[in-house]
């Protein structure tokens, strides 16, 4: 994110950005170069999913020329490309500064440019924000900024259905603050400069604009002046309003006959596909009410059709309004319930939801099929066939929004939860014992509601806390299901509790069974939550919300209120306490406030933030956590984005509180910060969450590290660590799940202190199975290409290694010195001719890792050769020991699975051909998965008897086809000799008789398998696969494996005797074919 605050500031209200454009592409490339040098580039992180409910729509377009090619936002995941109507999706824009989508919009002229407007077009507590507005020439490989940078939220982009260096932009301008680039703005060269025609640079921003196709001088605008502070919201203002330009967007008048005259809210408006004069708007007036307003004669006059408005979260979560294009008089009000009108809005009806997800944002329709309705909403995508009576889910979007995390300690593999955006709190294990990976049935509901932070039982995996919104909270039992409700209540006289839309919930690392558990003041219970007792008063300010200033000033009551979907102010949001001292706990606010107390919450001491230099006083505390190493120091991370604020604040005390130190050091401006989690062995190591991913120092904080392979550019709310298996786990907000396996090898590294060329590092011990095919043989198990999964880590032993330089060839080496010559003007000369031979000659330079059971190598890995951290697997299989000929020495093949034991790995390089050591040994240990194997030892000794009887009968079917090839060529050679010999002629074609039917005895009846049917008997191939199948269990060997190996074996001896007695004739009658000068024969046995 280095270029976002450049870039950020680069752009005036009205300004050709031609040159912040040149400067941005310059600093891209820069960020592109240090990625790519970034040492830890690969440590990659996998997804788990789920898209088991998916997430958020905002936006929605079907191509209009192929209906198959779909444009969907997601409010905070990016842009979705699907080119078979769901069936399979690419995300287009993770590589952007933005992952906040609020629209998106395909020019006319060409569908094949894209424009996307970043920054979530609602007014919701948790949006993401954007940087400006993006175009694709494309379809979406490649992406430029084209401005309005300081927006922050794009509802709406209109093209001039004629001329593509036209457009107008709805920008709402920050949510948080005043100022910005907000209102309506026009560019009439294709994108490069833009004019702001309506709204002002304060606190009137535009919601919505459309245009009249049939006069593309009329265009209407609906203006929305609001603010969302961390103590309330106001949706409207005198501000907001309807307004008409009849000169193509240059100037406006604000529409007013009939409209209402108090102040109003956000406003949806849409234009009447069959009748271009009627308009209708969806307007919000004050204190969550509203109506439906429409004009017959292009927005002269108004006339309220009913009081429909959005409700749930709110107007400003809703209030898209869209006219269908085969049914006059058919609305679609966008809200929780959709509802719909079938007589120009003189009426409305709820939608049928049975089976679909709620809180509505956007609608598509196709133009080929009246029947055809495609709905994005907080639970994703669903698409309709008949007109809303039955939906179908489209299940293959992970990009669920998660705000908080918890692992457990279940076995083999743990599980992880989150509290989602509107999707219940859901689990999923870490991986799974099967070839599918992680499936969306692998995904279970903890709870309903919108699910916030969990927490698990160290040591019982079968509880689970988990809570929806303003502190809800249940306890779940993973054997029954089972959720009762452990909501601490005030006493009788006692005020209501105030909890955080997201409450802070803590296990005791001093007793499984405490948790505290937090509102305005802090909550203990010993016993699960069964009774709670209060260990605190009220701990915050205790700000009355309504009372603060909105627009920069005290608000009246009649007013566009709306704080029901919003979290309560003056709260806890973190709860810490160290694990060195009992009783030792810290607590943060949403407004301003760090408490602690070292008795257990008899005494709690403020930390007052006029003494943190750099901090502002109006902080919400976002995450605190006591060290786990030092009783002394606790860390603080602070989040200032609801005062338009976006710097990063994490801060240190060594002393409890008493002084802080910023760390913040190297962390990107704009950057807010979520979450903060420090390694449980190396106290120096830490990782951070934040809005544009995830950050780790491995030294105490004084420089901050992104790591991002495998991670999209997405909001990382909350991080975990499984201390068993050494994973981080991420929590986004609008990706879902993301685990970064082992991540040991960052613990106490320095690259600069690594004397040798290269490091191995230690791999944890690893489960010995077979990986089951509960679906079928193939990973989507012919569920077809929709059938979402997410990955498991690489089956088998996962390597870490660490290569100071990537080892280059000859040529590369010279291509890169002519590079350095050509950067400092040296004249280049072509090489030598002996020196381009020797390149054309060279084998490539390699690395590679041994594989050791005891002193002797039993496989060898080709693997990653380049610089920095690398990973490779090892799927416990052993080196193959197939017969090498020249049919099949390139064939990539193995062995059989190795027993479990301890084993011990090597790195190497192989330059020049020849294997050098490069690093240490390392020992690791390969475990059964379940105890209850059978005796795996004797099964897989078998599996080694069995194997080495297959590559003799490989070997040999080989040697018998190459004999039979052999006798023809004897009996070519004889018909082409001088001279005659009858008996000799009849020895070649006896001998060819024989081995004919040593052949039919190896591989059966060629004859009966033209039809189908059997051999007479079952030849050895029989027996050998029936052995072969106790190698795919470790159950067994079973008697009749035993005996169908001992026939094989005897089958084998049989064949075998024959064969060498064939070949010795075969190769006497070589001499015999002299006598009758026959051609000379290349004998191809002789290497038999």
């Amino acid at each position: 994110m280095k270029s976002f605050n450049i870039f950020l500031f680069s752009i005036l209200i009205t300004i050709n950005t031609s040159n912040s454009f040149a400067k941005q592409q310059k600093e891209t490339e820069i960020d592109s170069q240090e990625s790519k040098d970034n040492i830890y580039s690969g440590l990659k992180f996998r997804s788990i999913g789920p898209a088991l409910m998916s997430g958020r729509i905002s936006d929605i377009v079907i191509h209009p020329e192929n209906e198959n090619i779909w444009y969907v936002t997601a409010g905070s995941g990016g842009v979705w490309k699907t080119v078979n109507s769901g069936t399979t999706w690419t995300p287009i824009f993770d590589n952007q500064k933005s992952y906040s989508i609020g629209c998106v919009t395909l020019d006319p002229q060409n569908p094949n440019i894209i424009w996307v407007g970043t920054g979530e077009n609602v007014g919701g507590r948790h949006v993401g924000y954007g940087d400006g507005i993006y175009k694709s020439d494309d379809g979406g490989s490649s992406w430029k900024n084209m401005g309005l940078t300081k927006s922050e939220h794009l509802s709406k982009i209109i093209i001039h259905p004629e001329n593509s260096d036209i457009l107008w932009v709805a920008s709402q301008g920050p949510l948080w603050s005043k100022g910005g680039e907000r209102g309506v703005y026009k560019s009439t060269d294709g994108g490069n400069s833009w004019k702001r025609t309506l709204g002002d640079d304060e606190w009137i921003g535009a919601t919505d604009i459309i245009i009249d196709k049939n006069n593309t001088n009329i265009l209407y605008a609906a203006t929305w002046q609001r603010h969302r502070t961390v103590a309330g919201y106001l949706g409207g203002g005198p501000g907001s309003g309807i307004h008409k330009s009849i000169d193509g967007g240059e100037s406006w008048q604000k529409l007013s006959k009939g409209l209402p005259s108090s102040n109003m809210g956000k406003i949806g408006l849409t234009m009447a596909p069959q009748n271009n004069d009627i308009i209708y708007a969806a307007i919000e007036l004050n204190r969550r009410t509203g109506g439906i307003y429409k004009s017959l004669d292009k927005g002269a006059s108004w006339t309220k059709m009913s009081d429909a408005v959005a409700g749930g979260t709110g107007p400003h979560y809703y209030q898209e309004i869209y006219a269908s294009p085969h049914n006059f008089n058919e609305i679609y009000l966008a809200d929780n319930y959709m509802q719909v009108s079938y007589d120009g809005g003189k009426t409305f009806e709820r939608m049928n939801e049975s089976e679909k997800h709620v809180d509505n944002h956007a609608v598509a329709f196709k133009k080929s099929d009246p029947n055809y309705i495609l709905i994005g909403c907080d639970g994703g995508l669903y698409e309709s066939f008949d007109n809303t009576k039955n939906w179908k889910f489209i299940d293959n979007l992970p990009i669920t929004q998660f705000y908080k995390i918890a692992v457990d300690d279940s076995k083999p593999f743990y599980y992880v939860y989150g509290g989602t955006q509107d999707n219940n709190t859901q689990g999923a294990p870490s991986q799974t014992d099967n070839i599918h990976g992680i499936r969306n049935s692998d995904w279970f509901v903890v709870l309903g509601g919108d699910g916030h932070q969990p927490a698990t039982e160290p040591g019982n995996p079968n509880i689970v806390y988990a809570q929806w919104q303003q502190g809800n909270l249940n306890r779940h039992n993973r054997i029954t299901g089972e959720n009762i409700n452990i909501k601490p209540q005030p006493k009788i006289g006692e005020k209501s509790e105030r909890f955080n839309w997201d409450a802070p919930i803590l296990v005791s690392p001093h007793s499984a069974t405490r948790i505290y558990f937090g509102s305005q003041r802090i909550w203990k219970s010993e016993d699960r939550g069964d009774s709670w007792e209060t260990i605190s008063k009220d701990l915050t300010k205790n700000i009355e919300r309504i009372q603060t200033s909105f627009f920069g000033k005290k608000q009246k009551w009649d007013n566009s209120w709306d704080v029901r979907a919003m979290s309560n102010y003056s709260t806890i949001t973190s709860i810490s306490e160290s694990p060195i001292k009992e009783g030792l706990i810290y607590i943060g606010t949403d407004d301003g406030i760090i408490q602690i107390t070292e008795d257990g919450g008899n005494n709690w001491k403020k930390i007052n933030f006029n003494k943190i230099a750099g901090l502002p006083n109006t902080a919400f505390v976002n995450d605190i956590k006591a060290d786990i190493f030092n009783e002394n120091i606790v860390y603080a991370v602070f989040d200032n984005h609801k005062f338009g604020d976006y710097s990063p604040y994490i801060f240190k005390s060594e002393n409890k509180g008493k002084t802080w130190k910023n760390i913040s050091s190297n962390l990107p401006k704009n950057t807010l910060l979520w979450r903060f989690v420090q390694d449980h062995e190396d106290k120096n190591l830490m990782f951070l969450g934040t809005e544009f991913g995830v950050y780790f120092s491995n030294n105490g904080g004084e420089k901050w590290i992104k790591i991002n392979n495998g991670l999209p550019n997405i909001s990382v709310r909350d991080i975990a660590i499984q201390k068993r298996e050494n994973d981080l786990v991420l929590g986004t907000f609008g990706r879902g799940i993301y685990i970064l396996d082992d991540y040991s090898p960052l613990r106490n590294f320095n690259s600069s202190e690594i004397k040798t060329e290269a490091k191995l590092f230690s791999p944890k011990n690893t489960n010995w199975y077979f990986e089951k095919r509960i679906l079928g043989s193939r990973k989507k198990a012919s569920q077809g290409d929709n059938f979402f999964i997410a990955e498991n880590p690489p089956f088998g032993v996962e390597f870490t290694y660490f290569l100071k330089e990537k080892y280059l060839s000859n040529k590369n080496n010279r291509l890169k010195e002519e590079k350095e010559k050509e950067k400092d003007n040296i004249e280049v000369k072509v090489p030598k001719w002996d020196i381009l031979e020797n390149e054309k000659r060279q084998i490539k330079p390699l690395v590679w890792i041994f594989i050791y059971d005891g002193d002797m190598i039993i496989k060898k890995i080709k693997v990653t050769n380049n610089k920095g951290f690398c990973r490779a697997n090892w799927d416990l299989r052993r080196e193959s020991q197939n017969i090498i000929s020249s049919q099949n020495y390139s064939n990539k093949s193995s062995g059989i699975m190795v027993k479990p034991g301890k084993y011990s790995a090597q790195l190497f390089k192989q330059v020049n051909g020849i294997f050098t050591a490069i690093s240490e040994q390392v020992n690791f240990n390969i475990k059964l998965l379940r105890e209850n194997e059978n005796n795996i030892n004797t099964a897989i000794e078998f599996w080694e008897e069995v194997d080495i009887l297959s590559n003799k009968c490989y070997d040999l079917s080989s040697n018998i086809k190459d004999l039979k090839t052999h006798i023809e060529i004897l009996y070519v050679a004889y018909e082409r000799a001088h001279l005659t010999n009858s008996d000799l002629q009849k020895t070649i074609v006896n001998l060819r008789d024989e081995i004919l039917k040593l052949e039919l005895k190896l591989n059966g009846s060629k004859v009966r398998s033209e039809i189908g049917e059997k051999s007479e008997f079952p030849t050895l191939w029989t027996y050998l696969w029936s052995a072969r199948g106790s190698s795919y269990s470790s159950y067994g060997p079973t008697e009749t494996h035993k005996s169908s190996y001992k026939n094989a074996n005897l089958l084998f001896t049989d064949i075998n005797d024959k064969y060498k007695m064939y070949k010795k004739s075969a190769e006497i009658l070589i001499k015999e074919l002299d006598k009758v000068d026959a051609p000379q024969i290349k004998n191809i046995l002789q290497t038999k």
